[in-house]
């Protein structure tokens, strides 16, 4: 696993990327909807929930910030979370 962070304009992306199984495309728009069924198997046989990934997405949306994965089937996946830069107040 590998975890990255970059500062873009005003905002600050986290990506968290791994080689593991990939998830099939069908299934990514799936991965942050509570009732989806997107249960696999992990890479060393691990088990999910699945509720893992929609409680990062409450905890980035409600920080203003948004979460979103690429994945290819068999090469990894990337997740990427992105926060706004609180702006200074003038006095």
């Amino acid at each position: 696993m590998t975890v990255s962070a970059e500062q873009k304009e005003d905002a600050v992306e986290i990506a968290v990327s791994d080689t593991g199984v990939g998830i099939p495309a069908e299934k990514v728009a799936e991965l942050f909807q509570l009732g989806a069924k997107t249960k696999q198997i992990g890479t060393n046989g691990e088990k999910g929930t699945g509720l893992g990934l929609i409680l990062c997405k409450e905890f980035v949306e409600r920080h203003g910030g948004t979460i979103r994965c690429e994945s290819l089937v068999g090469q990894g996946s990337v997740f990427r979370l992105t926060f706004p830069i609180p702006q200074e107040k003038s006095a």
